[in-house]
């Protein structure tokens, strides 16, 4: 048997990506509802490359009552009207937001770090999926952490416009045509012209003078990881369409070479090691898209520290960044909580 399904912002660029991955991982579904704003219902979805198409449904009139879990990449206000009553209804929502992500009764969960963490989901029947770029560090801290407890994480991150949405997207685009042309990049999207740019800012600055998105990055790896992890963030949006990468240093309790890091690395669950040291040995964007794995290349000493690692982190941030760890959480709760006959 299967389970009763939903899929709400399907026609984002998240819930796009969650409809191709239950498809592509042949998750057990025996119903499948497909929901978003009104001005998207009636339009079809595709689910993956299987041939069925679903008709969205108006978030708004559907009934949750007998579903058993809904995927949620519908936006942190939208989620505040509909994540209770699904929730209510019995439907366990996970959800892609960053609502409840700091939510004492919500789990947090990243499903090859803290699978143990979703027993306590039934406070609120609310599951939350980490930040994009928090959820491919912690699946490569966490090998590490396990060797030899990690006490210090600093990381640079070199972030896609698909993690700013369609918008994003769409703006990279049109501002490398209207430069090739001699037209104006005027940004709109972004603070400052994203195309042959970089921009040192993501989401709203706070007033210690860092941004949501790093603070996010400090709290959820406090979370996820160990609360006793001090971690510092630069957060840089980059003209790459998909895939973000990390530039990771680490200062641990105990020794590890990075001989030994790389074959802890090699056999942790969720991680590609693409480590050779020659010219394009390593992993970049262009090779992440489209795959599961978070690939992790640069392994090396950092000799600045007593205990120190430096390492290259690269993944597909509508994958394990949102789409797929919502997949895999889903996948998760039903194996140890949600069992079908």
């Amino acid at each position: 048997m299967g389970y009763r399904v939903v899929v709400a912002g399907a026609t984002g660029n998240v819930g796009r990506e969650m409809l191709n991955i239950l498809a592509e991982r042949e998750f057990p579904i025996d119903d499948l509802a497909v929901l978003a704003s009104s001005r998207s219902a009636g339009d079809m979805a595709d689910f993956g490359e299987t041939g069925k198409q679903y008709k969205i449904q108006n978030i708004e009139h559907f009934d949750p009552t007998g579903w058993d879990m809904a995927l949620f990449a519908i936006g942190s206000e939208a989620t505040k009207v509909y994540a209770p009553k699904f929730a209510a209804a019995g439907c366990t929502v996970i959800d892609n937001s960053s609502l409840y992500r700091m939510d004492p009764d919500v789990p947090l969960i990243v499903p090859e770090v803290n699978p143990e963490a979703i027993d306590g989901y039934k406070a609120k029947n609310i599951i939350a999926n980490p930040n994009c770029s928090t959820a491919q560090m912690v699946v490569a801290l966490k090998p590490i952490h396990d060797a030899a407890k990690i006490t210090r994480v600093v990381v640079a991150t070199y972030q896609s416009v698909s993690g700013a949405g369609k918008a994003g997207m769409d703006e990279l685009f049109e501002q490398s045509r209207n430069i090739f042309v001699g037209d104006s990049a005027e940004p709109k999207k972004f603070t400052k012209q994203i195309a042959f740019n970089v921009i040192p800012h993501i989401d709203s600055f706070l007033d210690d003078g860092s941004t949501k998105e790093e603070w996010k990055m400090v709290v959820e790896t406090k979370k996820i990881l160990d609360p006793k992890i001090k971690v510092v963030a630069t957060c840089v949006r980059v003209p790459v369409f998909v895939g973000h990468s990390e530039a990771i240093n680490i200062e641990m309790e105990n020794e590890l070479s990075a001989e030994d890091a790389q074959k802890i690395l090699r056999e942790a669950p969720g991680i590609m090691l693409v480590d050779k040291r020659e010219d394009g040995g390593y992993a970049t964007p262009i090779e992440c898209v489209g795959d599961f794995a978070t690939y992790v290349s640069r392994v090396r000493e950092d000799a600045t520290v007593e205990n120190g690692l430096a390492l290259w982190c690269v993944s597909d941030n509508l994958r394990k960044g949102a789409a797929l760890n919502a997949v895999q959480i889903a996948e998760l709760l039903g194996r140890r909580h949600l069992k079908k006959d």
